[in-house]
């Protein structure tokens, strides 16, 4: 339900996304479109306005009444003939001014007798026999467009008629349908606008000239750029959409600028209308899921009542549990003591049939010296106290033995040439070595072989190992020892004998296991020496030759690799 919602919901956003982008264009492409049949509207009024007053001055200047008062300066009537013709034409309004530039007949009369040698249209009028087009602007704003021609008379210019076109008007009547109207003469300067301040002003600065927007208003303009295509321009802070088309008349051109609130409306209203959809719709669904939620509900409560039995009933078995881990913890504790009881017992039982052996050998002897010396034999006695003393020294090396296998750990660590604990090992062997025929062959690195070690009971592991394989090729016809020491990733010391071989190898290195007769060792050399190499985080490994005899392989780590104790 929570991915059917999260799907629900980024359906409402992709649906009002692409909706907006639709609608957006759709209605801005159909206000652009209504602005254009605006445009075209307001060129054909300006294009029939000019041309149905640019043929009155041609009629005006062949009127014989008017020519007639001009040659005879008799103007009393004048004014009152073009206040006709302007009824009937519908001009804004109409000048008479004879050769001299003054006025001799107006439809206003206030402008009687007034000079206009100096402006443009009877300037330009005296210049050419057509009639002439002019803008000038006015005092209070805005322009005065007039068309004026020159009145002949025997081919000689006797006075200019001079006829205003109201323009301004159209100003009035754009301002009410649409944002804002401007139209550009050919040198792109602004003579007509619903702005008044925008005339006179090229188009770059009518456009430039704007209400500094407040802080509000830039925030509205920064969502407004955000949701709908980016505006033509600003218009008092506003986006608006600017329509431009030509004016067939001097180079002329309108534009218009509307704003986007309407396409934001109509766009508004339908995003309204999908998002009050999707609020129904996510209404029902909450609805739905709170009753499915109430059903859950019920079902826990249920539930949690069964589960409060089975807590109880549960806390009963962990302490009936506990009680019984107790009790096993109490027996074990138990079993270990009597392993521990059992391990000292047959170490003891060991222990004391080694120095049983001497013992009695040490009475005999005694009691033997005892009958010498009574029958004043003493060299004979003497010779018994040597055997004794020789016994002594068993004993000695037994018990020195059963505490080399109690001692744990080492505390002169410290790098260690693998190679030179061999040839010190090889020296000490030398004595027991030279009383016999044994081949023994080393392979060692040419570099030294470093690793942290306990020197002399590294060199201990390797007399012990040396000694087991003498003892292992005692009935070899050609008794041999290979040496080897190889380096990979750690170091290996190889002790390999063509001896009889091993035949316990899960019990070898077991204290007291031993495969010698009694009275030759008690089974502590290989347990003493795999806890010496334990402790110097490697392992002893043995197993049996591939063509006879064992092999006894020490692995060490290498100094400076970080390896933990083989236990």
């Amino acid at each position: 339900m929570r991915g059917l919602i999260a799907a629900l919901i980024a359906a409402a956003v992709a649906m009002v996304l692409v909706t907006n982008s639709w609608l957006t264009d759709r209605f801005t492409q159909d206000t652009r479109n209504r602005a254009e049949l605006r445009l075209a509207l307001y060129t054909g009024n300006l294009i029939s306005e000019l041309q149905r007053n640019s043929v009155v001055p041609l009629l005006l200047a062949r009127d014989p009444e008017l020519i007639r008062a001009l040659n005879d300066g008799q103007y009393a009537s004048t004014s009152a003939r073009l206040i006709s013709f302007q009824a009937e034409i519908g001009a804004a309004s109409i000048l008479l001014l004879d050769r001299d530039g003054r006025a001799v007949g107006a439809t206003n009369r206030n402008l009687l007798g007034s000079a206009h040698r100096s402006t443009a249209y009877f300037v330009d009028a005296q210049r050419t026999k057509d009639t002439v087009f002019s803008a000038q602007p006015r005092e209070t704003g805005g322009n005065d467009f007039t068309y004026s021609r020159a009145v002949i008379a025997d081919n000689r210019m006797i006075g200019v008629i001079v006829v205003a076109v109201d323009l301004m008007k159209y100003e009035r009547a754009w301002a009410g349908l649409t944002d804002a109207v401007l139209v550009t003469d050919s040198e792109n300067q602004v003579i007509l606008a619903t702005e008044p301040r925008w005339r006179g002003l090229s188009l770059d600065e009518a456009l430039a000239v704007q209400d500094p927007p407040s802080a509000i208003e830039r925030a509205v303009r920064a969502t407004t750029d955000w949701s709908q295509n980016r505006p033509d321009a600003y218009l008092r802070g506003t986006a608006v959409m600017r329509t431009e088309a030509r004016v067939p008349f001097r180079g002329w051109r309108i534009q218009t600028f509307t704003a986007y609130d309407s396409v934001r409306e109509k766009v508004n209203g339908v995003l309204a209308l999908e998002i009050m959809g999707f609020a129904i719709l996510l209404a029902v669904t909450f609805y739905l899921l709170s009753r499915r939620a109430w059903s859950q509900s019920a079902s826990f409560q249920r539930e949690s009542a069964e589960l409060r039995l089975l807590n109880a009933r549960l806390k009963r078995e962990i302490a009936q549990r506990e009680k019984v881990q107790k009790d096993l913890a109490v027996a074990e504790l138990t079993l270990a003591q009597s392993s521990k009881l059992a391990a000292l017992g047959e170490m003891s039982a060991a222990v004391s049939h080694e120095l049983n052996q001497p013992l009695a050998a040490m009475k005999t002897y005694l009691a033997g010296a005892r009958l010498l010396l009574q029958r004043h034999r003493p060299e004979e006695a003497l010779s018994s106290f040597q055997r004794i003393d020789d016994l002594i020294e068993r004993m000695g090396a037994i018990t020195r033995q059963l505490k080399s296998y109690a001692r744990k750990g080492g505390e002169a660590f410290e790098p260690v040439d693998v190679r030179a604990c061999l040839s010190s090992a090889l020296s000490m062997m030398e004595p027991q070595l030279k009383t016999r025929v044994v081949q023994i062959t080393r392979s060692l690195p040419r570099n030294p072989v470093l690793v942290m070690a306990d020197r002399l009971r590294l060199e201990q592991v390797i007399i012990n190992l040396l000694r087991n394989a003498l003892d292992a090729t005692k009935d070899t016809l050609e008794p041999r020892i290979d040496l080897a020491v190889v380096v990979d990733h750690s170091v290996h010391l190889t002790v390999q004998d063509n001896g009889h071989g091993l035949d316990n190898l899960e019990s070898l290195f077991e204290p007291f296991y031993t495969t010698k007769k009694p009275g030759e060792g008690v089974g502590l050399g290989l347990a003493i020496s795999s806890g010496i190499v334990t402790d110097l985080g490697g392992r002893l490994i043995a197993r049996n030759g591939d063509k006879g005899g064992a092999v006894f392989e020490v692995q060490l780590p290498i100094l400076g690799t970080e390896l933990t104790a083989a236990e």
